[in-house]
């Protein structure tokens, strides 16, 4: 294939100051590389989080609120200012139960947006073994949903989740409850809520999330079972989790289903906020380090080409001379600049690929973690190539610009 004579003479250029050019690619590699790395690191580690997340929390969770009084009717028929309204607001006295629970669940299974929703009761309760008592809480479930929104049988220690269906009072109960009552699959426990009679279960099954107050405090119960532990019928629901197709849509459809039911729907990212938050410092500090080393990859391109053209002052004057224009000129060395950005580039994609998938392999073995998390997002090595190519051309510009300024007469009378 034919090339231009820009494009031969810039080649040229770049062949003949090998060191200087590898020296320029290496700069971009490097800053690629690790631009690639640590995107791959902070993308991996957030969707772990979020994964973590969603095994206990639902994208959104529709329950009732607690409300306190206020005195908003008696202002309106007191609008003299010098009247003076004594309150003390209170809590509302109120039901913490769903009115009409399974038409709310009808209504929102007909969003296209959500994929899963079931009904789930929970209570505060004693758990009692011998002369042992902890406090906890007990949640009521249909547990092939449960397990379908949050992969409850991945957390099993030992026993069958399913048995909560099959085992009259069956209880699927926390490892932490377990070792503190010490309790075995088969064994029996007293459960007393606040509101109904204590109930005698059996341990069906132990899990473990790895996350101690979880597992400290929670048990599963058939969602009728938990009914009763409360003295409640079977319409009593405390509270409908949702799952949605797209998890970054949860705030918006909360909001609708505000106003669609008129109790309060907690999006997951409410519910996690310290950890969003954890997530954007991360990204701040990860980019800033990534566009230094990139900063730094680009002056060393400067530096390299500014040097060409003091060497190369005289061939730039000659060039010139014989008709090249001021673009021509600048074509030849935004085009060395372009292709040290390339060489970095690809190579710097392959190293971080590299170095992405060792890493990858490290052995963590800390609770549900076995390896350290990290993604391999196919738009990060095109944004990393895109953004060494922008950096290495913004370096080559402004000496391209100075090259192509050169007054030949100058030069070759000097």
């Amino acid at each position: 294939m034919k090339i231009s004579v820009n494009t031969e003479i810039a080649l040229t250029y770049l062949s003949a100051r090998k060191k200087q050019t590898l020296v320029a690619s290496l700069g971009v590699m490097f800053g690629i590389s690790m631009f690639i790395f640590m995107q791959s690191l902070m993308k991996g580690t957030n969707d772990y989080f979020e994964k973590m997340s969603f095994n206990s929390t639902p994208h959104i969770r529709l329950y009732s609120e607690n409300k306190v009084a206020d005195n908003h009717m008696l202002t309106s028929f007191f609008n003299d200012p010098s009247v003076k309204i004594l309150s003390n607001p209170k809590q509302l006295i109120q039901s913490q139960g769903l009115t009409n629970p399974y038409g709310i669940i009808k209504q929102v299974s007909n969003n296209p947006e959500v994929t899963f929703v079931t009904p789930q009761v929970t209570t505060n309760v004693i758990y009692t073994s011998g002369s042992v008592q902890i406090n906890g809480n007990v949640v009521g479930v249909s547990i092939e949903e449960e397990n379908e929104m949050f992969d409850v049988q991945s957390n099993m220690v030992t026993g069958n989740l399913h048995d909560l269906n099959r085992v009259n009072n069956g209880l699927l109960i926390g490892k932490g409850i377990a070792d503190k009552l010490s309790l075995h699959v088969g064994d029996n426990i007293t459960v007393t809520s606040g509101t109904g009679s204590p109930i005698v279960m059996k341990v069906v099954g132990i899990f473990a999330t790895t996350v101690k107050q979880l597992d400290e405090t929670r048990s599963y119960a058939n969602i009728v079972q938990a009914q009763n532990l409360v003295g409640k019928d079977r319409s009593y629901v405390t509270e409908i989790k949702i799952n949605l197709k797209d998890y970054n849509n949860a705030p918006k459809v909360a909001r609708e289903l505000e106003t669609l039911t008129g109790y309060k729907a907690e999006d997951w990212v409410q519910a996690n906020e310290q950890l969003k938050a954890a997530f954007k410092i991360r990204a701040i500090i990860l980019n800033s380090v990534i566009g230094v080393i990139l900063l730094v990859a680009g002056f060393g391109i400067y530096n390299i080409l500014n040097m060409t053209i003091y060497e190369k002052i005289k061939e730039i004057a000659i060039l010139k001379a014989i008709g090249f224009s001021g673009k021509s000129v600048t074509s030849i060395f935004l085009q060395q600049a372009i292709y040290i950005g390339l060489m970095g580039g690809i190579v710097g994609i392959c190293v971080g690929f590299s170095i992405t998938y060792m890493v990858s392999r490290i052995y963590i073995g800390a609770g549900t973690l076995k390896y350290l998390p990290m993604s391999f997002y196919v738009p990060h090595y095109i944004e990393a190539l895109c953004f060494g190519i922008i950096t290495t051309v913004a370096a080559g510009f402004f000496p391209a610009r100075k090259a192509a300024k050169v007054d030949p007469v100058t030069i070759i009378r000097g």
